[in-house]
């Protein structure tokens, strides 16, 4: 019996090692174009002003909500960040993967930044493509990118902003990924901003007068969080010097 078990010992020894199973590649991170007909002007207009524009002091980045400061926004973009400087890279339905696309294709390091204004995520939940954790990871991604590519801009990545009308299970992730990303701006070299929190009422509903379909803005949103976000700019601004 003794000597079956040192046989056996030795057998399973010598048998090859397997290999752990590989870690599923998240999409949030890996850069991919818009492939969509109805958004590829818009997805081409972007990179253009990434590299044509000469230079910007403000760079919002960003989807569908970024991209609205220039329709129902622009009385707000023009009487507060306009005149900053500021350039709109904000691309509708835009999910990291997408951010990260376009920044591969025209990354922000020329235009020199001194600010660098982030919301994106919404998308990789809304549309089912990510879970809360994988969203979180693109997210990530797109901050290390950008602190990659304008290492001397302060960045303000705004909090994914609370979407539906009343407690919903995404408003669960949404919260998830919020915590996370808040406790690790020190280390991440970011501030972040929770500026949706003030769209959500005391039990815990969204005004529709700020976000009539509770997701996108209203003008009366986007000034809300203009008031809200004029004063951070303006103060970052001045501590580099603009």
């Amino acid at each position: 019996m003794k000597l079956l078990l040192i046989t056996l010992l030795s057998v399973l020894g010598s048998l090859p090692l397997q290999d752990a199973p590989a870690k599923p590649v998240n999409s949030a991170t890996v850069p991919a174009p818009r492939t969509e007909g109805g958004i590829l002007a818009r997805q081409t207009e972007c990179v253009r002003r990434a590299k044509e524009t000469a230079q910007a002091d403000v760079v919002f980045v960003g989807d569908s909500i970024t991209q609205g400061w220039e329709d129902v926004g622009n009385a707000e973009w023009n009487a507060r960040f306009a005149r900053l400087g500021a350039l709109n890279l904000g691309v509708s339905g835009d999910r990291t993967e997408h951010v990260l696309w376009r920044l591969e294709q025209a990354p922000l390091t020329r235009l020199a930044p001194k600010v660098i204004v982030l919301l994106i995520g919404t998308n990789n939940l809304g549309h089912g493509t990510h879970t809360a954790e994988q969203t979180l990871e693109g997210i990530q991604r797109v901050i290390a990118v950008l602190r990659e590519q304008a290492p001397q801009a302060r960045l303000l990545v705004h909090e994914i902003l609370p979407r539906g009308e009343r407690f919903n299970a995404m408003r669960g992730d949404i919260t998830q990924i919020n915590q996370a990303l808040r406790n690790a701006q020190s280390a991440g070299g970011y501030r972040t901003l929770a500026i949706g929190d003030t769209w959500v009422r005391a039990d815990g509903s969204i005004d529709a007068a700020n976000m009539p379909d509770f997701l996108h803005l209203s003008p009366a949103g986007y000034a809300q969080w203009a008031v809200a976000l004029e004063p951070v700019l303006r103060e970052v601004l001045r501590s580099a010097g603009k």
